[in-house]
Order: C-alpha cells, then structure tokens, then sequence
C-alpha cells in the first residue's frame, strides 16, 4: 500500500488524485476537454475514487464549486472516505463566501488557486494575496498558496506569509512570452518547457514547509509510454521532500492509471 504521511495535520497518501480531469481541464486541446466531460459522468467519477481508495489513495485535490462539492456529498454518503483539499474557484461572486462553503464540507486542507496567486503577484498586488489568504485562514482549515513561480515561494518565505503548504507546479505556464505564442498557435504546448522542472524542484526541496508537486506528467505531454510515465515519477520522487506528495490527475478510459500510477509511486520509493 502507498505510505501514507503526516502534512499539516492530516494523513494523506503520498499520491493524490487530481481533480482537472474530472472537470474536463486537459490543457492539450478543446476536443479532450469535451471528452473528459463526456466520460466522467458522476458515476464513473465515484467509481475512480473508490478504485482510488482500494488502491491505497486516501487523498483528492479538487475545485471548491457547486458541482464537486455535491460529488463529494454523494461519495461520502455512499462511503467514500477521502481526504479533500479544496481549490478556491475563481468563477465565485464572493471569494469568502466560497471559502466558507468549502469549510463547511470539511477539507483537510484548503488553498489559493494558482492562476490567482500568480496574476496578482505579477500585477504586484501582494495585499490582495494577503486578503484572501487572510479570508483562507479564518476558516480554521490550514491554508495553501498554489503556485506555477518559484519566485512566489522565494517572496512568501522571504516575507513570512501566513500559509501551512505550498501547491507547486513543475511546469511554469505563467511566462508571458509563453501564453502569447501559446494564443497564437491555439494551444499550450508552448507553455510546457522542460527546463522549468529542475528549478521547481529545488524550490520544493528549499523550504521546511511541506509541498505538493503537481503537473509532473505535464498534462499527458509526458506520457509517450509507460517507460516515460514511470521516469516522470521516479524524477518526481527523488525530487521532493520526504514529507511531500505528488498530485496526479487520471483518466481511467483506456488503462487502469489508478492502478499503475501507484505501482509507479512505489517502484519509485523503492529506489
């Protein structure tokens, strides 16, 4: 079974299932994004949770709106039992109202949106970082900041911002440069550069608070074989901290990823 570790409080397992694919966020193309819709119908979302939950996945990151956290009602009522870290949605009237909402569904760990936290730092808006961390804090769950910039890292722990964990993609898609050639050839292959991953890791590794690493398979862009699927997370797992986890979203269409990617996990600890 996967190993399991103490992070802010709760116990999660080391690897988590991630919640883009179920909300139909490939970050390939329009098309995969409609088929992702299409296959995860509320069942079969439950029924990868509880393929999850045999497997030894005791943990979910998934977005705090309407939609998800119904699922995460019916699962729990059906028996599911798995931890949720909750990320703020961004289509949300009211910023504390959706992180009252999220608290009243009981994460275990709650965070600020990464697009969030990255646009404002590049507008230089720390303040109202600040405020919504502020607002996460309240609600007594332990707060997050997501992140796609190592710099972001380098400025909270710098100024002691008020935060539990850190969400941090390997994958800087944040460049400017990257998203403008991106928007002109239509899709985000442009915003997936390799050598954006070693200088995630060593922020990872830079700081005592416990992280997340996410996107470490570049939305499938690292996933040419099974053979380039297990290196992705044997990279990954020689890479963080002993204290952090992995999030890895899954798409059980055609394989059993839920049951590979744990194979791969363990393989990797192993090593």
């Amino acid at each position: 079974m996967l190993p399991k570790v103490d992070f802010c409080g709760a116990e999660i397992s080391r690897l988590i299932v991630g919640g883009n694919t179920i909300s139909g966020t490939s970050h390939i193309s329009a098309e995969l994004d409609a088929e992702m819709e299409d296959y995860f119908t509320t069942q079969k979302i439950k029924d990868m949770l509880f393929r999850c939950q045999e497997h030894g996945i005791n943990t979910m990151q998934m977005r705090g709106d309407k939609h998800i956290m119904r699922l995460i009602r019916e699962f729990r009522l059906e028996g599911g039992n798995m931890n949720w870290i909750g990320q703020t949605a961004r289509e949300m009237m009211s910023f504390e109202g959706n992180a009252n909402l999220m608290a009243s569904y009981k994460p275990a760990l709650m965070y600020l949106h990464g697009y969030s936290t990255d646009e404002l730092f590049k507008d230089g808006n720390i303040d109202e970082i600040k405020r919504c961390l502020g607002l996460l804090r309240k609600t007594g769950v332990p707060v997050g900041l997501c992140t796609h910039m190592p710099e972001v890292i380098e400025y909270s722990e710098m100024h002691k911002w008020d935060i539990d964990f850190y969400m941090c993609s390997i994958y800087n898609i944040m460049v400017p440069e990257r998203q403008a050639q991106g928007a002109i050839v239509g899709n985000e292959d442009p915003m997936f550069v390799d050598s954006d991953i070693p200088l995630m890791y060593e922020a990872i590794r830079s700081v005592d608070k416990p992280c997340l690493a996410f996107k470490i398979l570049g939305s499938t862009r690292r996933c040419g074989s099974q053979e380039e699927v297990a290196a992705a997370f044997k990279e990954c797992f020689t890479s963080i901290k002993a204290g952090d986890a992995a999030i890895v979203g899954m798409y059980p269409k055609e394989i059993d990823q839920v049951a590979l990617n744990v194979k791969y996990v363990l393989d990797a600890l192993s090593k």
